[in-house]
């Protein structure tokens, strides 16, 4: 029904939910407002929370679409509604926060009502904050590879995760990668699923070095990125059903382990994914029916530690750790060419950067390869920057422009 300042009133699970200027359009090219955003939630409330769940959630939020400015928000809005549950985060840093922990299709249109598109949650059950109950494998590929790749890598990891009595859940990362969940039982820090992570990680590479890579420094890797780092203390990633903020308004969608290799990601998106919900069912519908055991994994990290590979580097905002290497990227330590072109603020203005700088330097843009352009997602404490990077190995010394 309509409210006040012609917003809308929905009334969810014994609530009511205020959408404010519902028609506020946040997908330009695909002509979606915040109240299909809303509607979207509603509709796919059991498989979204079966993903972020009952777990705290980091607001990311898109007040003006998704071609605006956005920002993180750790700490739940002051004036909220009071069955809005939250949580206390406590942070690396040492600051803590009041983080909104969804339950139910209510709290899910509320979050979209603050323009939050994605739903990020952290790995952990509001009932146990320091035990994570899931490791997440991000496959994250460099420039240049497609996703027949993306789903070698995951059949891969899928093998090793069953060798160490694991299970991986596949589903589309929203933008190009993909994400196989793992429910794990919460017993182990954060440290220790996240050494975990970074032993399947170094596995995967031994096997297929010519197709995924474990290696953290961009100008080191090949092939698709296993980033053991989402599973530091702290990191969240996009859950399952939740919509990206990409042009056609794309989701993260499970899938299941046969249609794997025939699908597009471009297929699931806010306007079509509801539909294959209804229709099929959730394929994670069983994901927490038998959590598994991590042991099996950390005992290959320590084979790999009496072998000699120690811990690998964590990202630049954490402190720096016992046993971690030299945090320096390969281009400062081994004069590596690697020249920084830009900084900016929003990923398509770097790209629209890389792009102006090869038109700029035709000669050296010839001889690059796609994985060459380096746009490094920077994340402060409550926002994003990218930096632009271009690596000149592959470009003869007497062609390459010094910016």
């Amino acid at each position: 029904m309509a409210g006040k300042d012609s917003g809308v009133v929905l009334q969810v699970d014994g609530h009511e939910v205020a959408v404010s200027n519902p028609d506020k359009v946040l997908f330009p090219e695909a002509g979606l407002t915040k109240l299909d955003l809303v509607h979207y939630y509603l509709e796919v409330a059991e498989g979204a929370l079966r993903g972020a769940g009952g777990r705290p959630c980091i607001l990311v939020r898109y007040p003006h679409g998704i071609g605006g400015e956005f920002f993180f928000q750790k700490r739940a809005p002051e004036h909220r509604p009071e069955w809005i549950e939250v949580s206390t985060i406590h942070f690396p840093s040492g600051r803590s926060a009041e983080e909104v922990v969804p339950r139910g299709g209510a709290t899910l249109a509320w979050m979209a009502n603050l323009g939050c598109i994605e739903l990020h949650p952290h790995p952990v059950r509001a009932d146990d904050l320091d035990h994570p109950d899931e490791l997440r494998v991000d496959l994250d590929p460099v420039p240049g590879v497609e996703w027949p790749q993306i789903v070698q890598v995951a059949q891969l990891a899928r093998e090793v995760l069953a060798e160490q009595g694991l299970v991986g859940w596949p589903k589309t990362s929203g933008s190009r990668g993909m994400h196989l969940v793992v429910r794990i039982v919460s017993h182990w820090t954060f440290d220790e699923v996240r050494r975990a992570a970074l032993a399947l990680a170094r596995e995967v590479e031994r096997r297929a070095p010519d197709l995924a890579t474990a290696a953290w420094w961009k100008e080191e890797r090949r092939g698709v990125f296993v980033d053991y780092n989402q599973n530091a203390k702290d990191r969240t990633v996009a859950s399952a059903y939740s919509v990206r903020p990409k042009p056609d308004a794309r989701v993260s969608t499970p899938l299941t382990w046969d249609e794997l290799p025939l699908c597009n990601p471009a297929d699931f998106t806010l306007l079509t994914v509801p539909a294959r919900l209804k229709a099929m069912g959730d394929p994670h519908a069983g994901i927490d029916d038998a959590p598994g055991s991590i042991e099996s994994l950390l005992e290959l990290s320590a084979k790999h530690e009496r072998d000699g590979q120690g811990d690998a580097p964590w990202p630049p905002h954490y402190r720096k750790q016992a046993g971690e290497p030299r945090r320096a990227p390969p281009s400062t330590r081994t004069k590596k060419p690697v020249v920084e072109i830009a900084r900016a603020d929003r990923e398509d203005e770097a790209v629209a950067a890389a792009e102006q700088w090869k038109q700029k330097h035709p000669k050296a843009a010839s001889h690059l390869q796609p994985a060459d352009v380096l746009v490094d997602r920077m994340r402060g404490s409550s926002s994003l920057w990218y930096r632009v990077r271009i690596n000149l190995e592959h470009v003869p010394p007497r062609d390459r422009p010094g910016k």
